[in-house]
């Protein structure tokens, strides 16, 4: 098996914004229309006025906070699938596989995209997963909030708007100190939403499936049979396709298939390399083999899909 040297597109502070702004948003609020000079390294917030209808499948170097209020998308983060109504938060860390869709036409609501060591000040980087465990890769990334619980949060997004339009001393200060209280009443509203006894009561099936999904994310580059899996979790390759296919619904290798389409679409999407080039890169030996890859789990062919997207 030759290296794999596909990867999906990564993106930064510096060049995600075409990735998820029209280029004529004519919103005021947040970084949309503030100067560059006026801007906060490494933090920017942004209403969902001008957000674009699609982005992803991408990675990001970035934490990401999503505030739905009204109307409704969808979400995927790796293999997992989250439909947004109002009041519902999300949550994404650094490297994730990210994507959004379906944004209805009355959705609104607020983003925020911070970099690892933003907070260091008031948290180093590598403790964000255990003092926030939406943030933690077992964690519950996505979930909704009561009405009062929302206007605490907003009323935070407000004051941390607030100092970004105005110039005044300390203001890098106290984003971030917003920042971090938003953090801390959002894990309040996360802790009595979900008991730290709840496990308890997850079958240990159900773990398996859970953490298995969770995993093929992070190594589905490098690792793209069921018995590499296996092997992680340490039971038989046939125990987790059966644990998996009971649990989902979806197989085991059904599971690493999608991931793999996930690549495929963010480099038709987000690069220009040939199609040829893609296969290459996917570990294909032709590219009539990746063809049909792509066409059995998406009904069209990967230039129909670039097309459709650029």
């Amino acid at each position: 098996m030759k290296e794999n040297t596909a990867d999906i597109p990564k993106y930064n502070l510096k060049n995600f914004r075409e990735v998820h702004r029209e280029t004529d948003a004519i919103a005021s609020f947040g970084n949309n229309q503030l100067e560059k000079s006026n801007s906060i390294d490494g933090f920017e917030l942004y209403s969902s006025e001008g957000i674009k209808s699609s982005a992803g499948p991408l990675k990001s170097e970035f934490y990401r906070i999503s505030i739905t209020v009204t109307g409704s998308l969808d979400m995927q983060i790796g293999l997992e699938r989250y439909a947004h109504q109002p009041r519902t938060l999300a949550f994404t860390f650094p490297n994730q596989i990210f994507s959004k869709s379906n944004i209805s036409k009355d959705a609104s609501g607020y983003y925020m995209l911070f970099s690892a060591d933003f907070l260091s000040d008031l948290i180093p980087s590598m403790k964000i997963a255990d003092e926030f465990p939406f943030y933690d890769i077992d964690g519950i990334p996505v979930f909704q909030i009561s009405d009062e619980e929302l206007d605490q949060i907003l009323s935070l997004v407000m004051h941390i708007n607030d100092e970004l339009q105005h110039q005044q001393s300390g203001r890098e200060k106290a984003i971030k100190m917003y920042l971090y209280l938003l953090l801390l009443e959002v894990k309040r509203c996360y802790e009595r939403q979900f008991s730290t006894h709840t496990d308890k009561a997850i079958s240990e099936d159900y773990k398996l499936a859970n953490r298995f999904r969770k995993l093929v994310p992070q190594h589905f580059l490098t690792k793209r049979q069921v018995n590499d899996y296996a092997q992680m979790l340490g039971v038989s390759a046939n125990h987790l396709n059966k644990t998996v296919k009971e649990s989902t619904g979806q197989t085991a290798s059904d599971a690493i298939r999608e991931m793999l389409l996930q690549e495929a679409k963010s480099l038709l999407r987000y690069t220009d390399i040939s199609v040829a080039e893609i296969a290459y890169k996917m570990d294909y030996s032709e590219p009539a083999s990746f063809n049909r890859f792509f066409k059995s789990m998406t009904k069209e062919t990967p230039l129909t899909f670039r097309g459709k997207h650029n």
